[in-house]
């Protein structure tokens, strides 16, 4: 089994500026600003995956001639957990637009009034996974808890053959117990990795509650 996990804020590029404006209080009042900054992530953690997928040579006929140009050997499979990836899978799919698509329902089930929770999946619905390449992504990867129960949500179609998670922010906490949890060949991907959490599993500084900042509130 192979890990490797890319911190993309170690590097400057235009993804620190989306993630400044995804991060203030003040921009985040503009849910559709927000939303599309979340997108943009997403293209751009898209197009640094896109770096490590196969291609092969094919001749394509142009006006005047014909080029030998790369494409992919074989399109990924984009899946993503709902509500609060949607902006993220899209901004995926703007790349990857003839890429095959997995939803998944995921969400915390409280205890009472204490911070303790769990996790649970009630609806998947996906294209047969085996032997692809899966790029699973999550705004936030806290606990990893939700990370986890999802990869094995997608077990039901199959095993993929390799495994790329991609979120946003990212904690130690969350990458440590994707890398103990999930027993497959996985490349994890952050636009930033922060270092605390609150008692109830909200990742410091983060950015909050990256579904209600791009859909309103819920009950």
């Amino acid at each position: 089994m192979t890990i490797k996990i890319h911190n993309l804020s170690q590097q400057d590029s235009i993804l620190s500026q989306f993630m400044a404006e995804i991060r203030a209080v003040d921009v985040q009042a503009d849910s559709m600003r927000f939303r599309r900054n979340l997108e943009r992530v997403g293209e751009l953690m898209a197009y640094e995956i896109s770096k490590v997928l196969a291609y092969k040579k094919r001749s394509v006929t142009t006006p005047l001639g014909a080029s030998d140009c790369k494409v992919l050997v074989q399109q990924p499979v984009l899946a993503t957990i709902l509500r609060a990836g949607l902006p993220l899978h899209q901004g995926f799919l703007n790349y990857f637009d003839q890429a095959e698509n997995t939803f998944i329902s995921a969400y915390r089930i409280h205890h009472g009034d204490d911070d303790a929770f769990d996790v649970e999946v009630e609806y998947l619905a996906s294209p047969d996974l085996e032997g692809k390449t899966v790029i699973l992504c999550d705004p936030m990867l806290a606990t990893g808890s939700s990370m986890v129960l999802a990869y094995q949500a997608l077990l039901e179609r199959g095993t993929p053959r390799h495994l790329h998670v991609a979120t946003v922010i990212a904690t130690d906490q969350g990458i440590r117990f994707v890398q103990e949890q999930i027993p497959a060949e996985m490349t994890i991907w952050a636009a930033a990795v922060d270092h605390e959490m609150t008692s109830k599993s909200y990742i410091v500084p983060g950015l909050g509650d990256a579904g209600d900042l791009a859909y309103g509130s819920k009950e």
